[in-house]
């Protein structure tokens, strides 16, 4: 079954362009909205739901369902699991046909590469602050002299750690690192920067 879908930004706007189109494709049952894409488009959710295998969704162009390659994407998944496809009346996106299942794939891969583009330049720019001597993280809480003298308050055994917080104004979770920076854990799981960073912090002197 031929299911359309037609969207415009504004209430000012109007859907017939998109609706003639839409008929002219032979699509019976058309299910339109009037909200910008930033939204949750309720008519668009319903409209997934009710797809069923066979199915094939008609839009006149891919932004009117998609407002971004990621969220597309997840449309399709969704309308895949469905076990409906999806067709655009002005873009070769036809996944009922072998050159729309190609470009499908071809779309996957620049989502792909472009998480690659933003992973290596966040990495980059986190290599750069490094050699700048940018301090990485939050600022400490505590002074070098601070954490010393919790570390010797904890190991009399008189203080606890909550009173060690209250003390010192400061997070539990402060008190905790002050005390292992004396008295290192064993049992933290590693962290995963220095794997991801390996490569590029043994650039920095």
């Amino acid at each position: 079954m031929l299911i359309g879908y037609a969207r415009v930004s504004t209430l000012e706007q109007e859907t017939n362009l998109q609706i003639d189109a839409l008929h002219r494709a032979g699509v019976s049952l058309i299910y339109q909205e009037k909200t910008s894409s930033i939204g949750r488009r309720p008519v668009l959710q319903t409209c997934l739901a009710a797809l069923s295998p066979g199915d094939v969704l008609v839009v006149y162009k891919i932004d009117r369902v998609a407002r971004s390659l990621k969220d597309l994407l997840s449309i399709l998944d969704r309308i895949a699991d469905s076990g409906a496809c999806i067709r655009s009346l002005s873009e070769p996106l036809d996944t009922t046909s072998p050159m729309g299942i190609f470009m499908l794939q071809i779309l996957g891969a620049v989502a792909q590469l472009e998480r690659s583009m933003i992973r290596e330049r966040s990495i980059a720019g986190l290599v750069a602050a490094i050699e700048r001597g940018v301090v990485i993280g939050r600022p400490r809480r505590l002074t070098p002299e601070q954490d010393r003298q919790v570390y010797e308050l904890f190991k009399t055994g008189r203080f606890k750690k909550a009173t060690l917080s209250r003390k010192f104004n400061a997070h539990s979770t402060t008190i905790d690192a002050a005390i292992e920076r004396f008295e290192p854990r064993t049992d933290r799981p590693k962290r995963l920067i220095k794997p991801v960073l390996g490569p590029y912090l043994s650039r920095v002197k």
